[in-house]
C-alpha cells in the first residue's frame, strides 16, 4: 500500500548564485532556487515528481534518513520536505496527454468548418466506446 505522506530530508547548498537542493536518500532527485522560498517550492515539486515516478514504476520508496545522521558542510542546511501525494496522484491521473492522430484531409476540413473540438470529441468517443460515463 502506498503512503499518502512522505517527509524526506533535503540538503540545501547555499552559493552566491542560488541554492541547490539534493535528497541524500533519492539519487537523481535534485532541485534549485534563487532564494529560500523558491528552493523550498522547487524541492517540494521535485520530491513529489520523484516519488510519483517511483510509485508509478512500482519501485521501493526508500526509508528517509534521520537528520542527525546526515553530515553537512559549510554553507549547507538540512530542510525537511513534507509532501502529500493524494493531490499529486490525482493531478497526474487527470493530466492531459497529447496524442498524434491521422484522419483523412477531407474529414479534417469538414470538421474545422464546423468548429469541431477534436480533443473533446475524441474523449467522448473513447468514453462511449469503453462504456465510461461522460460525467467523469
Amino acid at each position: 500500500m502506498l503512503a499518502d505522506r512522505y517527509v524526506f530530508p533535503a540538503i540545501f547548498h547555499f552559493a552566491d548564485d542560488g541554492i541547490s537542493v539534493e535528497f541524500p536518500d533519492l539519487p537523481g532527485c535534485f532541485s534549485y532556487g534563487e532564494d529560500e522560498i523558491e528552493a523550498l517550492s522547487n524541492a517540494k515539486e521535485a520530491l513529489e515528481l520523484h516519488i510519483f515516478g517511483l510509485e508509478d514504476d512500482k519501485e521501493i520508496i526508500p526509508t528517509p534518513s534521520h537528520i542527525k545522521n546526515i553530515v553537512t558542510k559549510k554553507n549547507e542546511s538540512i530542510v525537511l520536505i513534507d509532501i502529500w501525494m493524494k493531490p499529486v496522484r490525482d493531478f497526474m491521473k487527470n493530466k492531459a496527454i497529447k496524442k498524434t492522430l491521422t484522419i483523412p484531409k477531407w474529414l479534417n476540413d469538414v470538421a474545422i468548418e464546423n468548429d469541431v473540438n477534436f480533443s473533446q470529441l475524441l474523449q467522448v468517443a473513447i468514453k462511449n466506446y469503453l462504456g465510461i460515463s461522460t460525467n467523469e
